[in-house]
């Protein structure tokens, strides 16, 4: 079990509300288009365990992402995420509509990856903020809380466990 500190487990357990970005942190932030000019993209299968359990222990959870993508939206569904935000010009406009779609969450772990997250992360409502251990390090100095998986490679069983620790809701022997 990774080494949460005492002050992560206390600010974590307050969380019931995730807003997810989706290129660096669900997937390796590759981009990949075939000879159609289609995209795919590769999300793991630790990840969709990982936020099912979540959702099952009354987090909610939300996408927001800068980039339109059907394979984001087919993902989202499959896990049953249906706060979705795509093509967001800004992560505080994406923000904004989230809460238009009934993201009620008061306490909120943003998880991202990239410049355009850090705006996301200095909102008010955002209580707590985390990156991929590949993330700039410029990035992960901002943040509270780094993943010691890079992005794309399971990165949410740590968030899970992270907050359903905190919780007193870990499932599992540690």
């Amino acid at each position: 079990m990774p080494n949460f500190n005492e002050n992560l487990l206390i600010s974590a357990a307050r969380i019931d509300g995730l807003i997810l970005d989706v290129d660096g942190v669900l997937t390796d932030g590759k981009i990949t288009y075939n000879n159609k000019g289609e995209e795919s993209k590769n999300f793991h299968v630790r990840d969709g365990s990982s936020i099912k359990l979540l959702l099952k222990n009354g987090i909610d959870i939300a996408i927001l992402s800068g980039r339109n993508s059907q394979s984001v939206e087919r993902r989202a569904e499959e896990l049953g995420i249906t706060k979705i935000v795509l093509g967001a010009e800004s992560k505080l406009n994406g923000f904004q509509e989230l809460r238009k779609k009934g993201f009620a969450s008061q306490e909120i772990l943003a998880i991202g990856d990239d410049l355009a997250d850090l705006e996301l992360f200095s909102h008010p409502d955002i209580s707590l903020s985390a990156t991929v251990e590949d993330a700039a390090e410029f990035i992960k100095s901002k943040v509270d809380f780094v993943t010691e998986n890079a992005g794309g490679n399971g990165i949410m069983f740590e968030i899970a466990q992270l907050i359903l620790t905190s919780k007193d809701l870990w499932p599992y022997e540690n």
